[in-house]
């Protein structure tokens, strides 16, 4: 069971490149967070590749 939904996407090739470093500077600043399942999706067309990463989560901690 999960509490909450982050979604990160990335179509620009710098996005791209950023978006690990991002998801990692997110976890990092959500310790509080347990990641309980994930989705990653890529999808194209002739121009642009969108890569996409849910993160699915649950509080460790209760919340008020």
């Amino acid at each position: 069971m999960f509490t909450g939904v982050k979604v990160f996407s990335a179509t620009k090739a710098k996005e791209r490149e950023e978006l690990g470093e991002n998801v990692t500077r997110w976890l990092r600043s959500n310790s509080d967070l347990e990641i309980v399942d994930r989705v990653v999706c890529q999808s194209s067309d002739n121009e642009f590749h969108c890569y996409t990463l849910v993160l699915f989560y649950k509080h460790t901690k209760p919340q008020p």
